[in-house]
């Protein structure tokens, strides 16, 4: 996966999953009747136990933190709780200039310490079987959470705040960027080897207002990363009309939807990028010729080429079996095998 991130010749594609560190494993699901997400989150051994079930249960190639983009908000003095069925709830939501001048920014480390021993446990316990793949909320996203106090499919809050008030708004995404940076890099430093910036409503915006009050602020934070050397991943999800503005965040690869097709994603993204991607995760909860036939659509558009990392364009579904999982990542890994690599 680290050779595909860095758009090196692979013996084969890497494959893993968002939200593969759960949802479906029945395993998990045991842990979730006597622990809380967050519960889990700051308990470095449960933490690290649930990062590794997909690694040897699905064989994947990346081992994504089990955490939650709302973590950092522990330390900026934000209460908030995820609520089973809902998501994410913030208790005061963050509207007017008192609140967003009340945020505070305090090193990663101090925020969330448990989180990075996490890390340091992970790195040792893997021994290279898959990369561990850090990440974090883009300011963006993790603004229309603080804004909307809880999941919204408008966003009309935070979009309000966007249009009605730009001044407020440039300082509230100063305050989180700057967060976010601190952040990540705490990540690279404890041992994560590829990190992911999810943006999932970036979607919601035309490109007029993604470009003018949130593309600045994601591309200081691949700047960031690209200083510590480690490949960064940019995620969103309805991104068809943002691709070109998004890949010039700055990020080494994009990971598209299923809304387009990976080929003419690529196109638009530029050769110079690598790309991941791009499975209907619903595709998953049919039979598994289905499966086999769609990813291999998925691999046909990726033409063989360096740089791509196979996943589903959002998370795993709840109800996906894991049979299909683990299947799919070995059908992937077999019809890409490749006898001879120029760089192992």
């Amino acid at each position: 996966m680290l050779a595909a991130c860095r758009g090196e010749p692979v013996d084969r594609t890497p494959v893993w999953f968002m939200r593969q560190a759960g949802r479906c494993l029945a395993a998990y699901r045991r842990l979730r009747e006597r622990y809380g997400i967050l519960e889990i989150t700051r308990t470095p051994e449960l933490c690290a136990q649930v990062t590794t079930m997909p690694v040897d249960t699905f064989g994947v190639d990346g081992a994504v933190l089990y955490a939650d983009i709302m973590l950092p908000l522990y330390g900026m003095g934000v209460p908030f709780s995820i609520d089973p069925g809902v998501g994410p709830i913030v208790h005061q939501p963050v509207r007017d200039k008192a609140a967003v001048e009340a945020l505070r920014v305090v090193e990663a480390e101090e925020a969330t310490p448990e989180l990075f021993q996490t890390i340091r446990m992970l790195r040792r316990d893997l021994g290279g079987r898959a990369a561990l793949i850090g990440f974090a909320g883009a300011p963006y996203t993790v603004a229309s959470y603080l804004i909307e106090g809880r999941p919204s499919k408008e966003h009309a809050h935070a979009k309000a705040l966007l249009y009605g008030d730009e001044v407020l708004w440039h300082r509230l995404m100063e305050t989180l960027t700057e967060v976010t940076i601190r952040y990540l890099r705490a990540q690279v430093t404890a041992g994560v080897q590829v990190v992911q910036l999810f943006d999932s409503w970036m979607g919601d915006l035309g490109r007029r207002e993604y470009e003018a009050a949130v593309l600045p602020y994601s591309r200081r934070i691949f700047e960031a990363v690209r200083a510590t050397g480690v490949p960064a991943i940019h995620f969103g999800t309805g991104t068809v009309g943002l691709l070109e503005s998004m890949a010039g965040a700055g990020s080494d690869l994009v990971s598209v939807d299923w809304r387009v097709p990976l080929d003419e994603a690529w196109r638009r993204i530029g050769a110079g990028k690598g790309i991941q991607g791009n499975l209907d995760p619903a595709v998953l909860l049919a039979p598994f010729e289905v499966v086999v036939r769609e990813a291999d659509r998925v691999l046909a558009a990726a033409g063989g080429r360096d740089g791509h990392i196979f996943n589903l364009g959002h998370g795993v579904l709840p109800d996906t079996p894991s049979d299909h999982l683990t299947r799919l990542v070995e059908h992937v890994h077999n019809a890409t095998e490749r006898t001879s690599v120029a760089n192992p």
